[in-house]
Parts: structure tokens; C-alpha cells; sequence
């Protein structure tokens, strides 16, 4: 037998063949067309228009909803409110991922898309007239801010259960980690625009959106293949939306992956982190931007992340990425509480930002491998309303246990939280976890 190193999805059989078996008889005929070769991702044009699509809408999103709390204190005042408008868009996308994901899996994915962000351009398109006419009170303001919040649940699911539909097992990885540089890459991009825009005019960041939001919708009309399979959009499942949830806890890979994920946002969801970071350097007597610098360097993280994902996974086994990233956790919380100055606490949390888009990228893979067509989207929705539903709780804890004892016993909380919630990754299956490709359904 060979001892060269096999191919992704080169069978055993295939590499010990007897290669004179492999030649036709005189007069034979061949009965077998030799295969395709799959085109690169890059070169896969439905996937990078869904892609390009989701990478407008992404920074849409961004560039608005950095300019409702700017909008709110320029006209009130009211930090309460501003928090209040913040707080709710999160609550309201996570719970709205439950019946997007069922819409997922029973309408046409690329018709739900456009809708929601159809729905989306309407309502900012009338709110920048609003702001231009005087007619943005504290009401308008939230009601627009929560049908934006809907749209987005309800649209979640569907742009990454399609991922499936339109690339092959042994791509969605790559895709999948294609897809972090997005997310990562307009938050990043996304807030500066708003900012800047609402320097020229408070309606400019929401007109942008809408705007925005439009050319996402065009760009959904390239893709020519299907998102979703037809019987799989057909089919009634027993369970309805319950049935993500039951899928989810059943697979003996998601499980433990989602419990984990689920303790690390509580402790280590972006706006408890830089919260803790905020009123740490506040006490260290640092400037406001000399903070400022602080969180710069940590939120690079997940930018920096989300562009390594493909390259870690290619070069590590899954299981190492995943025992490294649940464990780095409590040993990051534990250097936050030991560790004097501001700028290195910075450095410090860098490293689980990085982290964040990579196990991103090893979790929805995993999902997209054994989840059918037919509940990709339940499954998907029952994913984010769980990990996004976990971060106010962390934020709440943040502010209360600083409140009670200081920054120090912050991070020891982080350290006890992540901890616990990485015990599920010590499993003989995780320790033990195959490539995405090879549990593929």
C-alpha cells in the first residue's frame, strides 16, 4: 500500500487498487465519465454573490445602528434610552433567529433575503426623511430600530443555512470562514461610516443603509442556483420550529460545541469585555483615549481571526483548534486579573477575539455537515438564539459583579464561567473529532 499522503475524500479502496485493474479490456467500452473537478471557491459565482450580498447588508447594519445611540444623545440626552435601544435590538434578533430559521427551511431562502432587506430599505429610507423633517421622536426611533432587529433574525438563518446548498462538503470550511472575514470585516468598517456620515448629517448613516441594503438585494438576483433543496423545502417535518432544538441536542458533536459556545459568550461577549476593560483603565486613572487605543487593539482580534480561520483549519486538527479555544479562555481571564496597565489587558483579550471568528468557522461547519437541507435552517436559528441570547446575561454580570467587587473578581467570574463551560470539550469525541467533510450528509 502507498504511503504517500491521501487526498480530502480519496477512499482507501481507490489508493490500494491494483492499477492494472484499472485498465479497460481490448474492445471494452468505458462505463464510467471521469469526474468534474471542483471549481475554487473563488470561482464559485452563486456563493460569492450570496456572499458579496450578505457583505452589503452586514455593513447596512452596522452604519445604522451605530448612529441610533448617536441620534439618541443628540437629541435627548439619555444614556438609559440609548442603552435601552441597544439592549432591545439584541433580545429581539435573537428571538426573531427562532421563527427565521423556520421560514428558512419552508419559504425560498433567496425571496426571504430580499425581503427582509427590502422591508429594511423602506423603513430607513422614511426614517432619514423623518430626521430631515423633524419628525424622529424617541417612539419612531425605537419602532424603527426594532422592525430593523426583526428583519435581521429572520434573515440570519437563511443567508447561512443556503451555504450548503451552494457549495460542496469539501468547501464549507473555506466557506464558512469567508463568511467571518464579513462579519468581522463590517464591524469594523461599518461603525466609522455611521459615525462620520452623522458628523455631515444625522440622516445620512440611515440613508447609506438603505441604500446599501438595496444593492444587497440586487446582488441576490446573481445567484442562479437554488439555495435550498425543493424537497427539502416541501417536506413538513414533525417538530416544527422545535425540531432545530431537538437536532441540536441530539448530535453528539453540536451538543457539547453549543454548551461551550453558550458559557464563553456569557463571559466573553464583546460588550461585557470591553464594559470590564472600560471601568478597569478608568480605575487605573487612564485617559478616554488612551482607552480608546485599549479597545482598538483587542477588537483587531476578531478581523485578524476571521482572516487566519481557513489557514488554522488547514493546518491544524479540529480537535486541537477547538480544546486550544475553549481553554485559552479562563487563562486569558486569569492574566486580565494579574496582569498592571491598560494597553496589555488590550493585547490580552486580542487573543480571544481571535479566537472567536476560528471557532465560528469549526462550528457552523459542523452544522452544515450533519444538519439535512430540510432543517438547516431550525437548527440554525435555535444556534443563534442561544449563543446571542447568552450575552446580555454576561454584560448584567459584568456590571454587577464590578459593582460589588471590583475588576479583579470580574475576571475571575470570566475564569470560572469559561472554564466550566469548556468541561463538555474534554469528551472522548471531541478530543477525537473527524474532519467536517468526512460526517457530511
Amino acid at each position: 500500500m502507498s504511503t504517500e499522503p491521501r487526498e480530502r475524500g480519496t477512499s482507501t479502496q481507490e489508493l490500494d487498487a491494483d492499477p492494472s485493474e484499472a485498465v479497460p479490456e481490448p474492445g471494452a467500452e468505458a462505463t464510467a465519465a471521469p469526474e468534474t473537478p471542483e471549481k475554487p471557491l473563488i470561482k464559485n459565482w452563486d456563493f460569492q454573490a450570496l456572499w458579496t450580498s450578505e457583505a452589503f447588508a452586514a455593513i447596512a447594519k452596522e452604519t445604522a445602528e451605530i448612529a441610533y445611540p448617536l441620534l439618541i444623545l443628540a437629541t435627548t440626552g439619555s444614556t438609559v434610552y440609548a442603552g435601552a435601544v441597544g439592549s432591545m435590538q439584541l433580545i429581539t434578533a435573537s428571538l426573531m433567529s427562532i421563527p427565521g430559521g423556520t421560514l428558512a427551511d419552508r419559504l425560498d431562502r433567496k425571496l426571504l433575503l430580499m425581503g427582509c432587506n427590502l422591508i429594511r430599505v423602506a423603513l430607513l429610507g422614511l426614517f432619514s426623511v423623518l430626521i430631515f423633517t423633524g419628525g424622529a421622536s424617541m417612539p419612531v426611533i425605537f419602532g424603527i430600530a426594532l422592525c430593523s432587529s426583526i428583519c435581521f433574525g429572520i434573515g440570519q438563518p437563511a443567508g447561512v443555512a443556503a451555504i450548503k446548498a451552494l457549495v460542496p462538503p469539501s468547501q464549507l470550511t473555506d466557506a464558512t470562514a469567508q463568511n467571518q472575514v464579513r462579519y468581522f470585516g463590517a464591524t469594523l468598517v461599518g461603525p466609522p461610516i455611521g459615525g462620520a456620515l452623522f458628523g455631515v448629517a444625522r440622516a445620512f448613516p440611515y440613508l447609506a443603509a438603505a441604500v446599501s441594503f438595496l444593492i444587497s438585494s440586487v446582488l441576490l438576483l446573481f445567484v442562479r442556483k437554488p439555495m435550498q433543496n425543493e424537497e427539502s423545502r416541501a417536506a413538513k417535518e414533525k417538530g416544527g420550529t422545535a425540531e432545530g432544538f431537538k437536532f441540536l441536542f441530539k448530535q453528539p458533536i453540536l451538543r457539547p460545541l453549543i454548551i461551550w459556545i453558550m458559557g464563553s459568550n456569557m463571559a466573553f461577549t464583546h460588550s461585557g469585555v470591553f464594559l470590564a476593560l472600560i471601568a478597569t483603565a478608568q480605575g487605573r486613572g487612564a485617559s478616554s483615549s488612551f482607552i480608546g487605543v485599549t479597545l482598538a487593539v483587542a477588537g483587531v482580534g476578531g478581523l485578524v481571526g476571521s482572516m487566519a480561520a481557513g489557514w488554522v483549519f488547514k493546518k491544524f486538527k479540529p480537535s486541537t483548534i477547538v480544546l486550544c479555544g475553549a481553554w485559552i479562555g479562563p487563562v486569558v481571564a486569569i492574566l486580565l486579573a494579574v496582569t498592571p496597565g491598560v494597553i496589555p489587558l488590550g493585547i490580552i483579550v486580542t487573543l480571544v477575539f481571535i479566537r472567536g471568528p476560528i471557532i465560528s468557522t469549526v462550528f457552523l461547519s459542523y452544522l452544515a455537515a450533519v444538519a439535512p437541507d430540510k432543517v438547516q435552517g431550525r437548527v440554525l436559528g435555535a444556534v443563534f438564539f442561544m449563543s446571542m441570547s447568552a450575552a446580555p446575561i454576561g454584560v448584567f454580570l459584568v456590571g454587577l459583579v464590578f459593582d460589588l467587587a471590583g475588576s479583579t473578581w470580574v475576571f475571575i467570574t470570566m475564569c470560572v464561567i469559561s472554564g466550566v463551560a469548556a468541561l463538555p470539550t474534554l469528551t472522548k469525541r471531541i478530543r477525537n473529532l473527524p474532519a467536517p467533510e468526512a460526517v457530511a450528509v
